[in-house]
């Protein structure tokens, strides 16, 4: 049984993930909070500590908290797989590989992976899922060099990143990110379970290694009902940009 603080934040955290306190409210006061759970003020503390340390809550404002973030949307402020976010919300990813073969790069493929054109990459397309319920489609393109490591892994493997880093010792380290709104086409809605023409959250992204060498890019396509994302930002640390839509 753990302390009353971790369970109380617990019970916080699903609150806000259930939108009671939604991104952008104030929670109730540490009186309030106290009241209702039926413990001192101090235990509020510790668990409010914990909470704003895992960056869901914010500074004061007032005698109340804002809440910056759900468990359901995915921070941008660190890089983290599928797997590592789903795990993070209590929930288990899942995977499956639609369609997998080589191609000849593309002049694309050649400027994001840099590679020659017509390099033979691999092109993988996955169903991602939380707890089974389909909420992303992944089309990923593979360097040559890493496709080879990529290729034998099982259709149904819920974390790619930790295959190759358990198998080859590969380290994904840096990723930029570009993200819109995009409607589903028929392939997309039918792995989704979504209606055509359905909103869609598109993240096109390239993932390098820690020396700069770009492992892979992606054009992820997101449920909207499913995910959020969210930047923290300060005056001094501003990680994201503004771009007009190409």
């Amino acid at each position: 049984m753990g302390a009353r603080h971790e369970e109380i934040a617990d019970g916080l955290r699903r609150a806000i993930d259930r939108e009671e306190y939604a991104v952008g409210s104030l929670l109730p006061g540490e009186t309030d909070l106290a009241a209702h759970y039926g413990v001192s003020r101090g235990t509020i503390r510790q668990a409010i500590a914990a909470l704003t340390a895992e960056g869901l809550i914010g500074s004061r404002q007032g005698a109340r908290r804002v809440v910056l973030a759900s468990r359901r949307s995915q921070s941008f402020a660190e890089l983290r797989s599928f797997a590592q976010w789903a795990r993070a919300m209590g929930r288990e990813a899942t995977g499956r590989v639609v369609a997998q073969e080589y191609r000849p790069a593309t002049t694309e493929d050649a400027v994001r992976l840099h590679l020659r054109e017509g390099t033979q990459v691999l092109h993988v397309l996955r169903v991602r899922g939380l707890d089974g319920e389909p909420v992303l489609l992944e089309r990923t393109v593979y360097a040559d060099w890493i496709s080879p490591a990529v290729e034998p892994i099982e259709p149904d493997c819920p974390s790619v990143t930790q295959r190759l880093l358990d198998d080859t010792g590969l380290v994904f380290a840096y990723g930029e990110h570009v993200i819109d709104a995009v409607a589903a086409g028929a392939r997309d809605a039918e792995l989704l379970g979504v209606r055509r023409t359905s909103p869609l959250l598109r993240v096109r992204r390239v993932t390098t290694t820690r020396e700069g060498r770009p492992v892979e890019w992606s054009d992820d396509r997101y449920r909207s009902d499913a995910v959020s994302f969210s930047v923290h930002n300060s005056i001094g640390n501003n990680a994201l940009a503004r771009k007009t839509a190409d």
